[in-house]
C-alpha cells in the first residue's frame, strides 16, 4: 500500500548499516528504482571512498551522485564537483598522534587513493573492505605531498571506537571528529558532514529540505538526516539518531530502505 503522495526530488542513503545488509549486499531492487526515478536525484553519502562505493552500482552508478568520505568529496558524472582538503600540517598530526597507539590503524585519505601502512590481516581487511583505490607505504608522511587529503580514518583493533571517541582529546581547532561505526572514527575539516555536502547540492539544484528525503544509521549521518524533512533513521541505527529523525525504517537486513521507497507515492514520478 502506498503512503500519502510526496514531491521528492532527492533522496540519499547511506551505505554500511542502511541500505547495504549485513553481508554488505545492494538490495536487488534498488538499482531498478534508481532507474525508473531520473526525476529524484539519488546520492549515495558514505564515509567510504568514491571509487569503492560507485562499483558497488554497475547498473546505475552514471545515475547517482556520490557523497564520499562523510561528506568531504561529491562526485557527479566522474567529476569532482566539491572537496574539502586538510592542511598539510593537520594531516601530519594526526598521523603522529594515532600512529604511536598501540592498536589503532591510520588511513589518511586522498582524492587519488587511500594510503595506510601494512597492520593485521583484520585491519587490512577492513580497509580493502572500504577502500577501492589503496596504496600501502612505508611511511605515511611521505605520501601528504602526492594527493589532496580529504579524511583520515582510524580503524580500532578492539571494535570499541566509542569508548576511545568519549574520552580522547581534542584534535586542532580546524579539525572535526566523528564515530562511523563500531571500530572507526573520521577526521576532516571541521565544515565537513554529510548535511554539509548534502546543503551544497540542494542549492546548487535549489532543492529545499521539504523535497529531500535521507536515511541513515549511525551518528554521522546525524547532519544528512536533520538537513531533510522526510528523515529515516534505520532500526538498527544508533539511539541517539533515532532521537533525531522524523521516521524509523526497518532494519537493514529488513530491507528496510527499499520497503520505503516502495511505499512512498512520489508525484513526481516520470516512469509508467
Amino acid at each position: 500500500m502506498k503512503t500519502d503522495e510526496k514531491e521528492i526530488r532527492l533522496m540519499a542513503t547511506d551505505l554500511d548499516g542502511t541500505l547495504l545488509n549485513s553481508r554488505k549486499e545492494v538490495p536487488a531492487e534498488f538499482e531498478d528504482w534508481v532507474c525508473a526515478h531520473p526525476d529524484i536525484k539519488t546520492v549515495i553519502a558514505s564515509g567510504r571512498q568514491y571509487y569503492n562505493i560507485r562499483k558497488l552500482f554497475p547498473k546505475a552508478a552514471d545515475r547517482m551522485i556520490y557523497l564520499a568520505e562523510n561528506g568531504g568529496m561529491v562526485v557527479e558524472n566522474g567529476e569532482v564537483i566539491y572537496a574539502s582538503t586538510i592542511r598539510e600540517e593537520d594531516v601530519l598530526d594526526c598521523i603522529e598522534r594515532f600512529q604511536e597507539k598501540e592498536g589503532h590503524v591510520v588511513i589518511v585519505c586522498g582524492e587519488k587513493s587511500a594510503y595506510m601502512c601494512h597492520a593485521g590481516e583484520d585491519a587490512e581487511r577492513n580497509a580493502h573492505m572500504y577502500y577501492e583505490n589503496l596504496k600501502f607505504v612505508e611511511d605515511l608522511r611521505g605520501c601528504v605531498q602526492e594527493d589532496h587529503m580529504i579524511k583520515i580514518a582510524v580503524f580500532f583493533e578492539d571494535y570499541d571506537a566509542d569508548t576511545y571517541y568519549r574520552g580522547m582529546e581534542k584534535v586542532h581547532d580546524r579539525l572535526n571528529v566523528v564515530l562511523s561505526g563500531e571500530c572507526w572514527i573520521d577526521i576532516a575539516n571541521k565544515e565537513v558532514c554529510k548535511g554539509a555536502a548534502l546543503k551544497f547540492l540542494q542549492d546548487r539544484y535549489d532543492i529545499s529540505a521539504d523535497e529531500s528525503m535521507a536515511f541513515g544509521d549511525f551518528l554521522n549521518d546525524e547532519s544528512m538526516l536533520l538537513q531533510c524533512t522526510e528523515s529515516y533513521a534505520m532500526s538498527n541505527g544508533h539511539s541517539l539518531l533515532k532521537e533525531k529523525a522524523r521516521y524509523i525504517a526497518p532494519s537493514n537486513d529488513e530491507d528496510g530502505v527499499m520497503k520505503i521507497l516502495r511505499a512512498v507515492n512520489f508525484c513526481n514520478c516520470s516512469c509508467s
